[in-house]
C-alpha cells in the first residue's frame, strides 16, 4: 500500500480526552476535526486501497465499517458518525453547481435560504413538522458500540441552537422578528433547544461516544450575528445545558463556533462550561492569537486556516504548521491543543495538502 504518512500512529481516545481536558501532556500529538467531506474520504479509501478484506453483512454496515477504516487510517482517535442529519429539520434547499471541478466534486452545492424558511408566523409554527427524537435511526452508534476499534471513539454533532432558529427562519426574517415577532422567535429557541438537549442526553448513554460536540456558528467576520444579549438569553441557555449533561455523563463538551466571538467568549467558557473551542479563521482571530488568550482555560482545537491550506504548496503548508505547534503545542498548560483545519476538511481541499498536513503533525516532537 503506497503511505502517505512517515511516522505511525495508534487511535488512543483516552489520550485525547486527557488532552482536551488539560490533565497534562501527551505522548504524541493528537489530530481533530469537526468532519471530513464525503469526497475526500471516498479519495483516501480509493487511493490507499483501504477496502482490502473489509466485510459487513449490510451495506450500510459496510459504509460505517469502511468509516473506521478510512479515520483510523489518517490517524483519528475519534470521528464523527452522521447520525442527526439536517433533513430532521425540514427546511427548503437552494443549489447551484459545484465550483470544485476535480475528482472531489459533489456536482452541485447547497445553501439554506438567508430571506426566509418554512416558520414565519405563529401558524407556520403550529403547523411545522417538528422532530422526534423516538424517529431518529440510533443504528450506527449501535453499531459503533460493538465494532469500533480498541483505542477508538465517536461522536456526532448536537446543539445547532441559533443556526436552527436562524433556517428555520431565514436570517432576514430572524432579524425582522427579533422585533417584531419575540415570542416566536422565543417559542421557536425553546423547541430548538429542548429537542437538542434530549438529543444531547440520549448521545450520553453511548460508551463509544467519546465527545458531546455542539457545533452552532454564532458569528461572522466583524461580530455576532445577533445580539450578544440575545444569545445569552436564548442561546447559550441550552449550550449551558448540554454542556451539564456531557459533564454528568463524564463526558468534554466541545463546541464548534465560527465568526468573531469575543463578545461571548467570556460566557461560553465561564458560563456555558465549554471544554474546548473549534472554528479559527486568520482574517478573525488567528489559532495561535486564541491560545494566548484562552489556553490556559480551554483546549484549542484545530486551526489551521482552510483558505490557507487550500491555496499553499505543501512545503508552505509544512513550515505553517510546525510555526502553529511550536506556538500552541510546544509549552505545558496540559497542552490542551489538537492539530486540523480552521474548519473542516472541505471537498475543495487539495487531498495532498490534507495530508502534509496530517503528515507533518505526526512528526513534530520527533
Amino acid at each position: 500500500m503506497n503511505q502517505p504518512f512517515s511516522v505511525a500512529v495508534k487511535p488512543d481516545a483516552e489520550e485525547l480526552l486527557k488532552v482536551l481536558r488539560r490533565e497534562g501532556a501527551p505522548r504524541r500529538l493528537h489530530h481533530l476535526e469537526l468532519f471530513l467531506d464525503p469526497e475526500i474520504r471516498s479519495s483516501v479509501f480509493e487511493r490507499y486501497d483501504l477496502g482490502e478484506d473489509l466485510e459487513a453483512d449490510t451495506p450500510w454496515e459496510l459504509e460505517l465499517a469502511r468509516e473506521v477504516r478510512v479515520h483510523a487510517f489518517l490517524g483519528y482517535d475519534v470521528f464523527r458518525v452522521g447520525v442527526m442529519h439536517k433533513d430532521v429539520f425540514p427546511v427548503p434547499d437552494l443549489q447551484a453547481q459545484d465550483t470544485e471541478a476535480g475528482d472531489q466534486s459533489r456536482g452541485e452545492r447547497d445553501w439554506v435560504d438567508e430571506h426566509g424558511g418554512p416558520i414565519r408566523s405563529w401558524e407556520d409554527f403550529e403547523r411545522y413538522a417538528w422532530p422526534r427524537i423516538r424517529d431518529i435511526d440510533l443504528a450506527p452508534l449501535e453499531w459503533m458500540e460493538d465494532n469500533l476499534p480498541a483505542g477508538m471513539g465517536c461522536y456526532d454533532l448536537t446543539a445547532h441552537i441559533l443556526e436552527m432558529v436562524t433556517f428555520l427562519q431565514g436570517y432576514e426574517t430572524l432579524c425582522y422578528n427579533l422585533f417584531d415577532a419575540p415570542e416566536l422567535v422565543e417559542a421557536i429557541c425553546r423547541r430548538v433547544g429542548e429537542f437538542y438537549l434530549e438529543y444531547t442526553k440520549l448521545l450520553c448513554d453511548f460508551r463509544c461516544v467519546a465527545v458531546i460536540w455542539g457545533s452552532d456558528d454564532m458569528g461572522f467576520r466583524s461580530s455576532t450575528m445577533v445580539s450578544p444579549d440575545f444569545l445569552r438569553k436564548q442561546i447559550l441557555p441550552w449550550h449551558r445545558a448540554c454542556a451539564e449533561a456531557a459533564h454528568a455523563a463524564g463526558k468534554p463538551y466541545l463546541l464548534h463556533a465560527c465568526g468573531h466571538l469575543e463578545e461571548i467568549m467570556g460566557d461560553l467558557i465561564d458560563t456555558v462550561g465549554i471544554d474546548g473551542k473549534h472554528s479559527f479563521e486568520d482574517v478573525i482571530l488567528p489559532v495561535e492569537e486564541a491560545w494566548r488568550r484562552y489556553g490556559a482555560r480551554i483546549s484549542i482545537l484545530g486551526g489551521i486556516d482552510v483558505d490557507f491550506l487550500c491555496r499553499s504548496e505543501p512545503a508552505a503548508i509544512r513550515r505553517r504548521v510546525r510555526e502553529t505547534l511550536e506556538a500552541c503545542a510546544g509549552e505545558e498548560r496540559g497542552n490542551g491543543y489538537c492539530l486540523g483545519t480552521g474548519n473542516t476538511v472541505a471537498n475543495y481541499l487539495p487531498l495532498d495538502n490534507y495530508l502534509a498536513m496530517l503528515d507533518e503533525g505526526r512528526r513534530f516532537g520527533l
